[in-house]
């Protein structure tokens, strides 16, 4: 059952990230998708008037990737503009997508694109931890200082760094009011894995170049392939959402989908120093009326869960 599951959700978000190309199907809203069982060559689908539609499953994988001919990295997804939320009232600093994050770009060391902080604005008030990664900007600051044109945005609103082309002035890192960019101070002691394949600034990123910049870039391998980026998966208590502005849906790590503008709007949605004019693409909810209890550090987040299932 649980294996259904997780083949539900990945089908979910494959029909759900993809279906502005679905014109010629007809109108369909991201609001859930599944497999039927009794029928396993078709895939529900559910419109913007609320109908169950069928369509067959041959077509859905017809459409895994979502890059057109004359594709280019530099200008992205057609007709798509990414963004995510992150819900701050059900962090608990596991850290798993930091580690996924981590792990699947290759990262090294410190330089971590991901990070997690503990925030209390004061004695009085509650802490709480908050995920940082790169706000990908509509109006991004850094990419107006580089002077290669290194770091760029594309037309799907991700901001990528090409480290073919930079060449660690790290004026990017100066203009950024986030501070989520790194710097590869050393030689990036990355795996041969890093380094195959043709390189592009979508294909994850890779390899890290000493004397480069490097931040999160959304996962656009994975967006192609249909899929949620490694941080929003590998979450345990689905913090993260990501989807498409103009679907007006963010889907989680569990397979949910919500509507995005009702989200932002029951739940108070803000950005990251929005008085800077950036117009930043990822989201928080405020930690109010949080699941659980304030915890300092989830290093071992399975062994906690055991221990308090046993006190339940």
């Amino acid at each position: 059952m649980q294996e259904n599951n997780k083949k539900s959700r990945r089908k979910f978000f494959e029909i759900g990230i993809k279906f502005g190309l679905l014109a010629s199907i007809g109108t369909v809203a991201v609001a859930k998708a599944f497999e039927d069982e009794e029928n396993s060559g078709m895939v529900e689908l559910m419109s913007t008037d609320g109908h169950i539609m069928q369509v067959p499953a041959s077509e859905v994988h017809d459409m895994v990737h979502i890059k057109q001919d004359g594709y280019d990295p530099r200008v992205g997804f057609p007709d798509k503009k990414f963004v995510m939320v992150v819900d701050l009232a059900k962090c608990k600093n596991a850290l798993k997508c930091q580690e996924s994050c981590n792990k699947n770009h290759y990262i090294t060391g410190e330089n971590a694109w991901l990070k997690v902080y503990k925030m209390q604005e004061s004695e009085k008030t509650a802490p709480y931890f908050m995920p940082t990664l790169c706000q990908h900007c509509d109006k991004p600051p850094c990419v107006k200082v580089c002077p290669v044109d290194a770091t760029f945005k594309r037309q799907d609103g991700i901001v990528l760094i090409d480290n073919e082309r930079c060449i660690g002035c790290r004026f990017c890192m100066a203009a950024c009011p986030y501070s989520t960019r790194v710097f590869n101070w050393n030689e990036p002691d990355q795996p041969e894995a890093a380094h195959s394949g043709t390189y592009t600034p979508d294909h994850t990123g890779k390899p890290s170049v000493k004397g480069t910049v490097d931040k999160c870039d959304f996962c656009p391998h994975k967006i192609d392939m249909g899929e949620l980026p490694h941080c929003v998966t590998a979450c345990p208590n689905d913090v993260y959402s990501f989807g498409d502005i103009y679907e007006d849906a963010v889907t989680n790590g569990s397979g949910q989908t919500f509507k995005l503008s009702a989200l932002l709007k029951e739940r108070s949605g803000h950005r990251l120093l929005e008085g800077l004019g950036t117009e930043p693409s990822v989201y928080y909810l405020p930690p109010t009326e949080r699941l659980v209890e304030f915890e300092e550090g989830m290093e071992n987040y399975t062994e906690f869960q055991s221990v308090k299932k046993t006190e339940e």
